[in-house]
């Protein structure tokens, strides 16, 4: 697996400060220490806490603390997790010691923090036949690099010193670079970081040069990443923002192309982020992911990213009962998507109703693999056809008015077409799909329901959930032209062998949940999803649908040219 599925989405931004170098062999207070820009700021991790760390509790990703000896195995994986010995091997948690030194000046935390750093280096040569596996890979040396420049400001020693070069030398090398991906940009603050640190122009233009072109790679020009999961736009809008401050206390200038794209951000991760503040969970992206910046809301309620592959809607900002959708085309797979092309996810009346599976972790297990694949998101699929990975999907066709926005999207991803118009109406909230493929092929789709819903019903092409409080929801699937209702429809929870009716709303957590699998037809499917319903009533008439929504009826047509 690429070495990019190390990856750790960690909040990062700088806070501005200058100061000097104090020995740690001498005594210091709170006063008497300066706080440093190297070492202050929210690129530290939250946990573990100094008094953590001092006895000996490491804790990280939510994971249970574990014992660390005064002398640390740095072999040791507690949890065979990638992810625990990424951040592990980051020392990140020794910088932590340091900068809480800088605000306590407890000599003793720096004393600790120095010990973890020279053992760090003595045990990890590169090369050497006992240094850990994960110690030199690039990501925890780009993570690595500016906690050991935190700890030089009050440190001087040989061993720190040539470290640091050694951590240069590795940033520098064009073979190790994650070029228009977001580790690459930890690799440039990085090697700034220590050009700054030790006037070494030579590293810090490489960082510059290196930073502008990975940011044309990575963020496009409407502002949308272009790694296939939204909750990497906010990792890398707290990283450039750190890349930003670090240019300007370095006095350096901040290429304009850095902060526009860097501003332009802001815009896809506000469409990104669903009326309950969360993020939606596309790609690699945490269905618990929450942005936390204040960014200036977009105009248009309604979004198409057309070269990242991201269409977003919603009824209007700030209210958390707004209807909201996505739906996903574009692009082959890259970095940290899942093969969702053609997906929806769909949320009204102040709830999720159609999600996507999320994510779980990046470790090397069948539920992560699963969670991947098409069968985990919302998506047609055409039956007895192998699936074909990596395939382009384009949008075709879009209509958008203020109370009713239609789409139409295709792809060869099984080999032959396979086409999906999406009709969402607003107000009367209904999302309404048809699904179909080439003539002697059959279609089928699959529905995941959110997790607080459970069934009520399944019967005459009908599925009813609900939640706790009585709510209800109906999915309704029609043959078209016929209109016929869809017999055989099954819904699935908590299945393993395959996987199937499960979501993740959480790191290395995964609840089941209703999974609702259509049977194959040769026929398109028209599949309705009406919130707040549970017996809606559907008629139709020369292509002309009817439904009852919570709100009055919709009418719409169905037919060869998609939806209107």
């Amino acid at each position: 697996m690429r070495r990019r599925t190390r990856a750790l989405s960690l909040s990062l931004l700088v806070l501005l400060a200058f100061g000097g170098v104090v020995s740690p062999a001498q005594p210091a207070g709170a006063d008497e220490v300066k706080r440093t820009a190297e070492c202050q700021g929210d690129w530290l991790p939250a946990t573990p806490t100094s008094g953590d760390i001092m006895s000996g509790q490491l804790s990280f990703l939510g994971l249970p603390a574990v014992k660390v000896p005064k002398n640390v195995n740095w072999r040791w994986s507690p949890y065979k997790n990638r992810s625990w010995d990424m951040v592990f091997h980051s020392l990140r948690w020794m910088g932590r010691l340091v900068a809480d030194y800088e605000v306590n000046g407890d000599a003793a935390y720096l004393a600790r923090a120095t010990e973890i750093a020279k053992d760090w280096v003595q045990d990890n040569p590169r090369g050497g036949r006992n240094t850990a596996p994960d110690a030199w890979a690039e990501h925890p040396i780009a993570l690595r690099a500016p906690a050991l420049v935190c700890l030089s400001k009050h440190v001087s020693a040989d061993w720190l010193t040539r470290t640091m070069s050694e951590h240069a030398r590795m940033l520098s090398d064009p073979k190790l670079y994650e070029k228009g991906h977001n580790h690459g940009i930890d690799q440039d603050i990085a090697l700034l970081g220590i050009g700054c640190r030790y006037n070494r122009d030579e590293w810090s233009d490489l960082a510059v040069r290196r930073l502008t072109e990975t940011v044309r790679l990575d963020v496009d020009s409407q502002g949308a990443l272009r790694e296939q999961a939204p909750r990497y736009a906010l990792y890398v809008h707290e990283r450039l923002a750190v890349a930003i401050a670090n240019l300007k206390s370095c006095d350096r200038k901040v290429p304009a192309e850095i902060s526009r794209r860097w501003k332009s951000l802001e815009g896809f991760i506000s469409h990104s982020t669903q009326p309950n503040g969360q993020m939606v969970p596309i790609g690699d992206g945490g269905a618990d992911v929450k942005p936390g910046g204040h960014f200036e809301q977009p105009k248009q309620t309604v979004k198409v990213f057309g070269g990242a592959g991201y269409v977003y809607g919603r009824t209007a900002w700030d209210d958390p009962k707004s209807a909201y959708y996505s739906i996903r085309f574009g692009p082959a797979l890259k970095f940290h998507g899942h093969e969702d092309h053609l997906g929806v996810t769909y949320y009204a009346q102040g709830r999720d109703v159609l999600v996507d599976v999320g994510f779980d972790s990046y470790e090397d297990t069948a539920y992560r693999h699963w969670t991947m694949t098409p069968q985990a998101h919302n998506v047609p699929v055409v039956a007895g056809a192998a699936f074909r990975g990596g395939t382009v999907s384009p949008l075709v066709k879009s209509t958008i008015g203020r109370d009713e926005q239609s789409y139409r999207l295709t792809d060869k991803a099984y080999g032959v077409s396979r086409n999906r118009s999406v009709l969402v109406h607003h107000g009367e909230d209904l999302m309404a799909v048809l699904d179909s493929t080439v003539k002697g092929s059959k279609i089928s789709n699959i529905w995941h329901f959110a997790a607080d819903l459970s069934t009520v019903s399944t019967k005459a092409g009908r599925v009813v959930v609900r939640d706790k409080n009585g709510w209800k929801a109906t999915l309704v699937q029609l043959k078209v032209p016929s209109c016929a209702p869809v017999s055989g429809l099954k819904v699935v929870k908590g299945a393993k062998g395959p996987f199937q009716g499960w979501v993740s709303p959480a790191y290395l957590q995964k609840r089941s949940a209703p999974a609702v699998l259509s049977p194959a037809s040769a026929d398109p499917l028209l599949t309705i999803v009406v919130p707040g319903v549970d017996s809606p009533r559907v008629s139709c008439s020369g292509g002309k649908v009817t439904v009852e929504t919570s709100d009055g009826d919709v009418s719409f047509r169905a037919g060869p040219s998609g939806l209107a």
